[in-house]
C-alpha cells in the first residue's frame, strides 16, 4: 500500500477564509433537493428538514455542503431553471444562516448559480465544466468564487452513448485539461479551480473503477482533486446488488482508495460514516510518511 503524494493548495473564497486543501482530506456532504433522490427519498425538499440535515452534517465533521436541485443520475430528465430555482432557493434560505460551512451549488445553469450565490452559496459545482451554459464561466469569473469542474461526455440522459475511450484515465485527463483551458479562457484563475474525474458519469462500471484505481494520475493537472464515489452503481459491479447500508460499505472502500490516491475532497452522502473512514485513511497516509522518514 503506497499513498500517492498530495500537494497542498489554498483556494480563495470571497469574504471567507480560504480552503486549505492537502494537509487532511475534506468531506463534502451532499444534499439533494429533488423529489426522486435515491439517497434521502426527497426529504431535503422541505427547508426545515434540509436545515436539520445540514446541521447534522456539520456536527458529524463535514467541511463543505453541496446542494443540488436537479438529478443528474444516468437517464435523468433535465429540469427547467425556474423549477430548479424554486427548489433550491427555499432550501438555501434555510441552510445558509444555520451553518458555518461553505456551501456549494451543484448546477450547470448560470441563472441558478447566480441566484444561489446571492443566497449564500460560495462555490459552483458544474458537472459540465462550463460546457453546457456559456454564461456560467463568465459568472464564476466575475464573482471570484471557486469552481469544481467535473468530467462528463454528453448529457446525463445520453452520457453512456459517449463512454468510448482508448485508455480511460489518459482520455479523462485530456478532457479535463481542455476544461481547465476553457475555464481560464472565461477568465477564471487556476487558483479558483478544483477538478473531479466524474466517477459514474459517461463511464461504464469498469471504466469508473479504472479511473478510481488510477486516481493518483490526476495530480498531473496541478489542481485540487475532488472524488465522488458515494453510493454509485459502479460499485455494485464488484459485489452484485447492494442495500442502502451495503452501499455505504462499498463507498468506504472507494473513499479509502481515493484518499490514498491523493484526493483532497470527498463528496459523500453519509457524512458521519465517511468522516471516520477519511480520518483513518489520512492516518495511514501520515504513518506511511513517517515510516519513509525513518527508512
Amino acid at each position: 500500500m503506497i499513498a500517492a503524494p498530495r500537494p497542498s493548495f489554498t483556494v480563495p473564497i470571497p469574504g471567507r477564509a480560504p480552503l486549505v486543501l492537502g494537509p487532511r482530506t475534506f468531506v463534502m456532504g451532499v444534499i439533494n433537493v429533488t423529489p426522486d433522490s435515491f439517497s434521502d427519498g426527497g426529504k431535503a425538499l422541505d427547508p426545515s428538514q434540509a436545515r436539520d440535515i445540514a446541521q447534522a452534517m456539520e456536527a458529524a465533521g463535514a467541511d463543505l455542503i453541496d446542494i443540488g436541485a436537479e438529478s443528474t443520475r444516468p437517464g435523468a430528465t433535465p429540469v427547467a431553471a425556474a423549477e430548479e430555482l424554486s427548489r433550491v432557493l427555499r432550501v438555501l434560505k434555510a441552510i445558509a444562516p444555520a451553518t458555518r460551512l461553505p456551501i456549494s451549488i451543484d448546477t450547470y445553469k448560470a441563472a441558478v448559480a447566480g441566484a444561489a450565490l446571492d443566497e449564500g452559496a460560495v462555490i459552483v459545482n458544474d458537472i459540465s465544466a462550463f460546457e453546457y451554459d456559456p454564461e456560467l464561466g463568465p459568472l464564476v469569473a466575475a464573482r471570484g468564487v471557486p469552481a469544481i469542474l467535473m468530467h462528463i461526455r454528453g448529457r446525463p440522459e445520453d452520457m453512456y452513448a459517449h463512454a468510448e475511450y482508448g485508455e480511460v484515465v489518459s482520455d479523462v485527463l485530456a478532457d479535463l485539461t481542455r476544461s481547465i483551458v476553457r475555464a481560464q479562457d472565461y477568465g477564471v484563475p487556476r487558483r479558483q479551480l478544483i477538478v473531479d474525474p466524474g466517477l459514474g458519469f459517461a463511464k461504464r462500471a469498469p471504466q469508473s473503477m479504472r479511473v478510481l484505481a488510477g486516481v493518483e494520475r490526476f495530480a498531473e493537472l496541478g489542481l485540487p482533486l475532488l472524488v465522488g464515489p458515494s453510493r454509485k452503481s459502479f460499485l455494485a459491479a464488484a459485489t452484485g446488488p447492494l442495500s442502502d447500508d451495503d452501499r455505504d460499505w462499498a463507498t468506504a472502500a472507494a473513499v479509502t482508495a481515493a484518499v490514498l490516491g491523493g484526493a483532497h475532497i470527498l463528496r459523500v452522502h453519509n457524512v458521519a460514516k465517511m468522516v471516520i473512514v477519511a480520518r483513518v485513511a489520512d492516518a495511514l497516509r501520515l504513518a506511511q510518511g513517517r515510516r519513509a522518514e525513518n527508512v
